[in-house]
């Protein structure tokens, strides 16, 4: 069985209408945060404020801290490794191929427990969270390994993105 589809005529003005957001790989805006790399694909600012797309590495014993967005949904996509997932009071052990939708008020956060860095995608919709890696995480330095922060480093985080609305709560696991 196929689906009809209609046909768009060539004087339609969708024919001729551009307006997608191309972002070549190596290309976006790549931060450092917490001993992870991030790079911000596309943000609010892009899209109308519809998403926010982050292509993240998490290397072994990194991954953010316990949180719940409040009016923000998260979706995940693990393109290679592994990662423990806090999803409320579960914990899931996810890898390669696996998804992951937070809807807002869940409590949730990834962790690589294994012994390889693990790609994923995320995104939030809407978008706007993404803002907060572009203002509050450290640009990279060539040459020089992520960092691992420490409790000052992070209360440096919180300032740097304190004006953002982030209807965010960091709860402990």
């Amino acid at each position: 069985m196929s689906i009809p589809i209609p046909q768009i005529a060539p004087d339609d003005p969708r024919w001729t209408k551009r307006g997608a957001i191309y972002v070549p790989a190596g290309d976006g805006i790549t931060k450092w945060i917490a001993g992870d790399v991030y790079t911000v694909k596309v943000h609010a600012k892009n899209t109308g404020g519809r998403l926010g797309f982050i292509e993240a590495s998490v290397p072994p014993g990194t991954g953010p801290v316990a949180h719940v967005h409040n009016r923000d949904s998260e979706a995940f996509y693990i393109v290679d490794g592994e990662l423990e997932f806090l999803n409320g009071d579960e914990t899931i052990a996810a890898r390669s191929g696996d998804f992951l939708y937070v809807p807002p008020g869940v409590r949730h956060r990834f962790k690589n427990n294994g012994l390889h860095t693990t790609k994923l995608l995320f995104l939030f919709t809407p978008g706007g969270l993404e803002e907060t890696f572009i203002q509050g995480g450290d640009d990279p330095v060539p040459g020089v390994p992520v960092p691992q922060w420490d409790m000052e480093h992070f209360a440096q985080y919180a300032e740097r993105t304190s004006h953002l609305d982030l209807a965010t709560d960091i709860l402990p696991e």
